[in-house]
């Protein structure tokens, strides 16, 4: 929120109201303090800190050996899964549209201007990088967040004045780790089930203080959990915390942000933000971003597996940590045993040997051992074989990490089985290998959505002035568009590609080449259209070889513009498609959008329908 406090309160009002923020923030805390130590688990493991553990006082702790030669080394078979797992959902990156809220063609032009919006926005703020960054840690922690709102430092320039430029605004989004969200109760299983949600993130001080224009001093804070924070208020955080993956902010200030869903006594909801111990902002809502413009909170939920009665999702490494540990025990004591093989372990009687010197110095090749006479002499004792069941155990435990990591050999090790021949069998394998990530690929569709819906609400409700756009269309053709938020009528938001994960790009060239083998694509005089032609080499990935529109498509366009402004039109050319012409502009004065226009505007219309006639009467 870049907005200022507009109420005016005086000192004790303040207070209470910045002491209640801060009271119930630290409840909140405490609350949720048993899923932070799982997250930071999590973490720890994901790193190859594997030997730390929750405490009996609730605290993160690295376990310690039990005798000075035990081995403890990590073998880390979790981040090569979490990895994995990373490369195949980066390729669920679906495509937004709008549906109509009508059939007139004003409704399919809002439509598209929507979806053109849409594709700007995504291009401009990045956000299949966002989804990456939201990915991993919903894959490391359960849960991460999505954040959508309107920030007027975005935008282009609409003015100059004394204080600096004026920006139009636009929208912005950011990711927000699970640690920065606090819901009022973490039984509720959605976002929209909670009655107030927090959102607490550590901004550098001067930011604070050029964006809500007060003055604040800023301390050392935690990064994850925000430990290191003393208030005036009095209440102060965890302390005794052994932080292993937390990294120390300098010079930070916490930004605390509590937003109320509407209710009978707020129906616009409620918004108060504190910064330090200072009362930035206490009002409404400020975003429409719920259906029927009800206002709502700016926030979108992912996980990677959902808990039922529980707001936090889970992770694949929660279910590993176990198979983990007992990999990791399982390796180091077989290294033992090898080491044991190796090195020997020599029996001798006591005071026969210098026994100092042969622990400093071990028996190395060509070593002379002096022994007391009469005494028995040094040997080494039987240390067995390595057993068996360590190596039956440890195919078990790997292939325990394919079971609950939801991954398999081919996708862990890129390799495919040697009983395996044919390429139906093959492709079929690959396919049901990809579909155990389906519904964490489902999550992320889901969020893309809710995504492009808040997109569309908040550029309605706050892109008040006229806005030129000019976007690339399907065709690589630069359209231009000049719009406001009252123009678009509709977000219902559908997504264009099925599931990627079990619909690959290869597998859509396969079946599209095979309808053309078929004729399927053909005319009903057996040719391939000039468009049909764009499409196919567009959709099999040689667009930029054939990007000339078909001169059909164009005329189509033209006949469309002519019928929204057609006070501007020219009169008909000589080059004009006088057929496709007068059929645009026929459905046009048919159907129910020409209501919405003047008779004036319609009978100019029917002329230009008119001349189009005469002049395809002369070239007939």
């Amino acid at each position: 929120m870049s907005e200022k406090n507009n109420y005016i309160y005086s000192e004790d009002e303040d207070l209470f109201i910045v002491n209640n923020i801060l009271e119930d923030f630290a409840k909140r805390r405490e609350e949720r303090r048993s899923f932070e130590l799982g997250w930071e688990l999590n973490i720890n493991y994901m790193v190859g800190n594997q030997y730390s553990c929750i405490s009996p006082k609730g605290d993160i702790e690295n376990l310690q050996k039990n005798y000075y030669w035990e081995t403890r080394e990590v073998f880390n078979h979790i981040a090569p899964i979490i990895e994995m797992r990373l490369a195949k959902l980066s390729k669920v990156r679906p495509t937004a549209s709008v549906r109509p809220s009508g059939s007139e063609q004003s409704d399919v032009y809002c439509a598209k201007l929507a979806k053109s919006i849409l594709t700007s926005t995504f291009n401009k703020l990045a956000v299949g990088d966002l989804i990456s960054k939201a990915t991993i840690w919903s894959e490391i922690t359960g849960t991460s967040f999505y954040k959508v709102c309107w920030n007027n430092e975005l935008g282009d320039t609409i003015a100059v004045s004394d204080a600096g430029e004026i920006k139009a605004g636009d929208v912005d989004i950011s990711i927000c780790s699970p640690y920065e969200i606090f819901p009022d109760n973490s039984a509720n299983e959605s976002i929209n089930d909670c009655a107030s949600i927090i959102h607490a993130r550590a901004y550098p001080a001067k930011y604070v203080s050029d964006t809500y224009g007060i003055e604040v001093t800023g301390t050392d804070i935690d990064s994850l959990a925000f430990d290191e924070i003393s208030y005036n208020s009095g209440v102060a955080g965890r302390s005794n915390v052994t932080k292993l993956t937390h990294i120390l902010k300098r010079d930070h200030v916490l930004v605390i942000e509590r937003y109320e869903k509407p209710s009978v006594s707020s129906p616009n909801g409620k918004l108060t933000i504190v910064a330090g111990n200072k009362l930035v902002y206490d009002g409404d809502l400020p975003y429409s971003l719920e259906s029927v413009g009800k206002r709502g909170y700016p926030f979108i939920k992912q996980v990677s597996s959902s808990q039922i009665g529980c707001f936090w999702g889970t992770s694949v490494i929660e279910r590993c940590i176990p198979v983990q540990r007992a990999y990791n025990a399982l390796k180091n004591r077989k290294h033992e045993f090898i080491a044991r093989l190796s090195a020997g372990v020599l029996a001798v009687e006591d005071g026969s040997v210098d026994i100092d010197n042969l622990e400093e110095e071990g028996l190395a090749p060509g070593k002379v051992l002096v022994y007391r006479a009469g005494s028995e002499k040094p040997q080494f004792m039987d240390a067995g074989t390595v057993p068996s069941e360590l190596s039956d155990e440890e195919d078990k435990l790997l292939a325990e990490f394919n079971i609950l990591g939801g991954v398999s050999e081919i996708m862990r090790d890129s390799t495919l089985p040697s009983s395996v021949s044919s390429g139906s069998a093959i492709t079929l394998l690959i396919q049901q290998d990809e579909t155990r990530l389906s519904v964490t690929a489902e999550n992320i569709r889901t969020c893309v959505k809710e995504i492009a819906e808040k997109v569309i609400r908040l550029n309605k409700q706050f892109a008040n002035s006229k806005r030129l756009s000019q976007i690339a269309d399907e065709n690589g053709d630069i359209e231009v568009y000049y719009w406001s938020g009252a123009d678009l009528d509709s977000d219902d938001v559908v997504l264009d590609t099925a599931n990627e994960l079990t619909e690959s790009s290869t597998t859509r060239k396969n079946i599209l080449l095979e309808l053309y083998d078929k004729g399927l694509l053909a005319n009903e005089e057996g040719r391939i259209t000039n468009r049909t032609r764009v499409k196919i080499l567009d959709s099999l990935g040689f667009g930029s070889w054939e990007n000339s529109q078909d001169i059909s498509i164009m005329h189509t366009k033209k006949a469309i513009k002519e019928n929204l402004n057609i006070e501007k039109a020219k009169l008909p050319l000589e080059v004009d498609d006088h057929n496709i012409h007068i059929e645009e502009h026929t459905r046009f004065l048919i159907s129910d959008e020409s209501k919405k226009f003047s008779d004036a505007h319609n009978q100019k219309i029917l002329e230009h329908i008119r001349e189009h006639k005469q002049l395809l009467k002369q070239e007939n």
